[in-house]
């Protein structure tokens, strides 16, 4: 019996896949396992292609892997996707009454059980159910208590009456009781439940988790995939603690009243994918300008243009981090798991504020819908910090008046960050524009004036890198002379890649990079290492290239783009046909 099971269901958009996934990962935590899931979806509402992926182990799993154990096939085309990953210990259970799977051919030694999940269905009340049939069907091969998926259904249908429960609970045991009596047979799975109580969330709403835990107080947002999760998450639940979500019209609307409700004294957050990043970036240099905390999150999606919208990619890194006419002082940080996306998402407030400028906080659509199991300190709210930076109040206000006794909101301070003093505050009255503007925020076109506020804003870099600690973490061997760098959603698949590069005799130092800019210095673990490789997901390599620049040494390459994410053992294999090909031929 393998360590981790490897289940998924697939069939059209529209079938249900995603709902029906999410109530087996749920029922799979509650029993105490761990859960790491993947979808595959097409960009419609009804029609094409979709699956949901379930890997789950009483151990801890980071990514997925080219294994499939169980599969609930809906339609032939499920099959057929998925026949790489299929074994001879495979289980493939499908609607054999249905007119579309009665020619199936079930690849290899693959077991195949015809179970009429529509006519079980409609026995239990009615024909929309079968999924769950299916569901009830995978406990039995799996030997999973049915017992465990009662709590996700109350949880799924729990609002549509009680007999709506009670139909679904019956139609699962029904599946359950077909395959334990029609098919007399061992299967080679028994999932072990544990007393451990996960809780179960995707990068998307643990940045919304996030956002709330740090004081955020307005969203504003256009729905957009992959980043409308962020606001539906928000929506709700910041309300009870005073906060406002708004459906904006548009990004550039939505960034602009984040914009207003920052320059008000509220934590304010907008979050969009790329087409929203480039319809928003008028306004990325009067945030800066204004000197207005505010916290941009662009969660990355296939481009360019529209792109694939349901596809994995990272490809908008310089986007963020030169996006905007100008000189646009900014910082830019990509949390690299789930949880993660939490605690980076407290920090970007903080580091808004504290040196008042924009914050991109960069996820992409692999972490946005990944659903993972964590224990619930990993999300400790007696932790959270937050640090509002220079406000000053009446007390303190007159340290900042100019001899007229007005406010100087644009001091040109030696670290670089102004006094901050929010509206209604005592002798605090002051004006900001997009215009260059003096230390009163009075627009000017003085050359020494113009000079005195650059360089001031930029100096809020500078006191950043002296002051905040942006380094890497580090995972494998410290002394290993493969060096493997990246940033965003691979770390899970490269720590887990790591112990299969160890097993076949490699042994790689591997750095995984959260902070973008400031971002840091690697010239040293560059210079030790005798292979350097940065893995990411998109053509041309964004990340190795700020690399080359920052230690003008050449990097070796693993690149994706295909809108597919990295499994585990695709990055090892690629990291050894990367070490066994001369450097010279892969640049």
């Amino acid at each position: 019996m393998p360590e981790d099971l490897n289940w998924a269901i697939g069939g059209e958009a529209g079938d249900g896949i995603d709902s029906t996934g999410k109530i087996f990962a749920q029922a799979l935590s509650r029993a105490g396992r761990h859960v790491f899931t993947s979808k595959d979806f097409a960009s419609r509402i009804r029609g094409g292609y979709t699956a949901y992926k379930v890997r789950t182990s009483v151990d801890r799993v980071e990514s997925v892997v080219d294994r499939l154990d169980i599969l609930i096939a809906l339609t032939e085309r499920t099959i057929h996707e998925n026949e790489d990953e299929l074994h001879e210990d495979s289980v493939i259970i499908y609607d054999g009454e249905r007119s579309t799977m009665q020619d199936v051919e079930v690849p290899g030694d693959a077991t195949a059980l015809e179970v009429p999940l529509k006519r079980l269905a409609e026995d239990a009340g009615g024909a929309i159910m079968l999924n769950v049939v299916a569901l009830g069907a995978a406990c039995e091969v799996t030997g999973f208590p049915i017992e465990n998926l009662d709590e996700s259904l109350e949880k799924r249908f729990g609002d549509k009456g009680e007999a709506i429960v009670e139909n679904n609970k019956e139609a699962a045991r029904k599946g359950q009781q077909y395959v334990r009596e029609e098919y007399d047979q061992e299967f080679d799975y028994d999932m072990e439940t544990t007393d451990e109580d996960y809780v179960l969330l995707n990068g998307d709403e643990a940045i919304g988790m996030g956002a709330i835990a740090a004081g955020c107080r307005f969203y504003s947002g256009y729905p957009i995939t992959p980043a409308t999760d962020v606001m539906e998450y928000m929506t709700g639940r910041v309300d009870q603690f005073g906060g406002k979500v708004v459906q904006a019209e548009d990004e550039l609307s939505a960034i602009n009243m984040a914009l207003g409700a920052a320059r008000a004294g509220a934590r304010a957050m907008t979050a969009t994918s790329g087409p929203g990043i480039d319809l928003m970036t008028e306004t990325f240099g009067l945030v800066a300008t204004s000197e207005t905390p505010l916290v941009i999150c662009d969660v990355m999606r296939s481009g360019p243009s529209t792109g694939m919208p349901t596809k994995q990619e990272q490809g908008d890194l310089n986007m963020t981090l030169y996006g905007g006419h100008g000189e646009i002082p900014r910082f830019v940080v990509a949390p690299t798991t789930v949880s993660e996306c939490f605690w980076k998402t407290v920090e970007a407030f903080n580091l808004a504020e504290k040196y008042q400028t924009p914050v991109f906080l960069v996820s992409d659509l692999a972490m946005a819908v990944t659903e993972q199991t964590f224990s619930p300190e990993t999300f400790d709210m007696d932790e959270v910090e937050i640090e509002r930076g220079k406000v000053v109040d009446e007390n303190d206000i007159d340290t900042w008046l100019d001899g007229k006794g007005r406010f100087q909101a644009h001091f040109a301070a030696a670290d670089g960050v102004s006094p901050r003093a929010f509206p209604g505050t005592t002798d605090g009255a002051h004006m900001t524009t997009g215009l260059e503007h003096d230390e009163l925020g009075r627009r000017t076109e003085d050359t020494e004036v113009r000079i005195e506020q650059v360089d001031k804003r930029q100096r809020k870099v500078e006191t950043a890198r002296e002051q905040e600690d942006f380094d890497y973490r580090e995972f494998g061997d410290p002394d290993a002379d493969t060096l493997v760098i990246s940033w965003g959603s691979n770390e899970g698949a490269l720590r887990e890649g790591l112990t299969l590069l160890e097993e076949d005799g490699y042994d790689v130092r591997f750095l995984s990079v959260p902070y973008i800019f400031p971002r840091p210095d690697l010239t040293e673990e560059i210079e030790a290492a005798e292979d350097v490789i940065v893995v990411e997901c998109n053509a041309t390599g964004q990340f190795a290239d700020i690399i080359e620049h920052d230690v003008l040494e050449r990097v070796q390459r693993i690149n994706k783009y295909n809108g597919v994410r990295f499994k585990a053992d695709e990055l090892a294999t690629e990291i050894k046909q990367t070490l066994d090909t001369p450097a010279e031929a892969t640049q």
